[in-house]
């Protein structure tokens, strides 16, 4: 079979999201995702203009060809818009050849090594009886790991912490707001430091001491802020602590490391394995948070998840309602065939996007499992997605106390 047409779909359903559809000639199809959370008409056009002309004609079953002519014939590599991009077709054309084995992606990487994923919820308040509140709507849904966001006294509204969108109505993700320009948060590190701690100590008093914690810290540290926060939270056996300090410092993860035992995950905005060479060799991290949408998709992801495993480091894959239910499917069939898998992210897409995309995974007494169905278990329901025009979204932006830019 050969590539017959490569086409890309944007549609808003309650998010927005960029997918991949690639058709042979015999007529199977393959999806994949390229969502780009607030830049995702760049990676379509990545896509329509300069990546699916390639496509067409080329043989489907030669899958890592297929990346590494994309990869390295552009000249220009990885970055976010490429790699998402690069991704969707890698992601597609493994959905192609597990259908036409009949078989779900998981067994064309191995087959099983896990009865399922374990998943982690995202907990969040603004005040501690909020946050509890939380808490107990996610042990009560099945989650058996809960990641716990708080707000900040003295500050406003903060990234991660949940918001009433109507009166009444809780909604448990983190929504890029529809807007023109985006939101802007006010930020006191200080002050954050202060809190969580104190926060982590309730917790912990409230639902004892077996329930596995995580925290983000959206890259908003320095290292030595970071140190002190994780040096604070160590009485309080966190899984781990995510992107403490901006990633790009890879060296600043050494200071971390070496005055805290609390273990860390970073990795979320890393677009390649160049990104995690010293962090991976030196052993200054414990779990790889890419995602497979913005790593260059599955064939890239399982690589660095092999090279990861030499030095015990466990994956953490990046799974918000901003990574589609195609690239959440394609987490589920590596998770549940790595021998290194550590947690997965479980944010639950919206009804309406699970409208739109029809999935066949499943979450059950706290684990994710991809299903039996052949490929990665998603279809895309064209009618639905029409009822869903593209609108611009931007996640916020943070500004300090004297009105810097801050970084995530």
């Amino acid at each position: 079979m050969t590539i017959r047409s490569a086409e890309v779909l944007v549609t808003s359903p309650g998010r927005n999201f960029v997918t991949l559809r690639i058709t042979t000639d015999d007529g199977v199809t393959g999806l994949g995702d390229a969502t780009l959370n607030g830049r995702e008409l760049a990676a379509a056009s990545y896509l329509r203009d300069h990546v699916a002309p390639l496509l067409i004609g080329r043989d489907e079953a030669q899958i890592e060809d297929a990346w590494q002519y994309l990869y390295r014939g552009a000249y220009w590599r990885r970055g976010p818009v490429t790699m998402a991009a690069i991704a969707a077709v890698d992601m597609a054309l493994w959905d192609i050849k597990a259908k036409t084995a009949g078989m779900p992606l998981y067994q064309l990487l191995g087959g099983r090594s896990r009865r399922g994923c374990l998943a982690y919820g995202h907990a969040s308040g603004s005040s501690t009886d909020a946050l509890f509140t939380s808490i107990r709507n996610h042990l009560e849904q099945g989650f058996r790991a809960i990641r716990v966001q708080t707000g900040v006294p003295g500050l406003g509204q903060v990234y991660g912490v949940a918001t009433d969108q109507q009166p009444g109505q809780r909604y448990d993700y983190e929504p890029a707001k529809r807007q023109a320009l985006p939101a802007e948060e006010s930020w006191d590190t200080r002050a954050y430091l202060r809190h969580v701690p104190t926060v982590f100590e309730a917790v912990r008093s409230e639902f004892g001491p077996e329930l596995p914690l995580l925290h983000d810290g959206h890259h908003r540290m320095s290292p030595n802020e970071a140190a002190i926060l994780g040096k604070s939270l160590e009485p309080y056996d966190l899984f781990w602590l995510e992107d403490c300090t901006p990633g790009e410092n890879q060296e600043a993860l050494r200071r971390v490391r070496s005055q805290t035992t609390t273990p860390l995950a970073i990795g979320e905005v890393f677009n390649s394995v160049f990104d995690y060479q010293t962090l991976i060799t030196e052993q200054l991290i414990d779990y790889v948070r890419s995602a497979v949408t913005h790593t260059g998709g599955i064939t890239p992801l399982k690589k660095l998840m092999d090279f990861a495993a030499i030095y015990q480091i466990r994956s953490g894959f990046h799974g918000p309602t901003d990574i589609s239910p195609v690239g959440q499917a394609a987490h589920l069939h590596l998770g549940v065939a790595l021998h290194n898998f550590g947690i997965q992210e479980y944010m639950k897409h919206s009804e309406d996007t699970l409208e739109v995309f029809r999935t066949s995974y499943t979450f059950t007494d706290g684990l994710l499992d991809p299903g039996e169905n052949p490929g990665l278990g998603v279809e895309y329901d064209d009618a639905a997605a029409a009822a869903y025009e593209y609108t611009p979204a931007y996640l916020p932006v943070n500004r300090k106390l004297d009105g810097t830019v801050h970084d995530w």
